[in-house]
């Protein structure tokens, strides 16, 4: 699922603004190019396995390391 994040909560239920499912295959669940629009959504912590950048990420330097 892609979208902006508005919100979460302390169990990481997340509130997705705009989100886009990635539907699977239904033979072998691998992912396809068909999508859906479910606009704002809540999903539920207890199913959040990543939660990263559509872009990437990048290198930041650590602000509590040495200088």
């Amino acid at each position: 699922m892609t979208g902006t994040l508005k919100g979460y909560d302390q169990l990481l239920n997340l509130v997705i603004e705009d989100a886009v499912e990635t539907l699977r295959d239904l033979v072998d669940g691998s992912l396809t190019k068909s999508t859906r629009k479910l606009g704002t959504t809540v999903c539920r912590g207890t199913s959040v396995m990543v939660v990263s950048l559509e872009d990437g990420t990048q290198k930041v330097s650590n602000p509590f390391g040495e200088q």
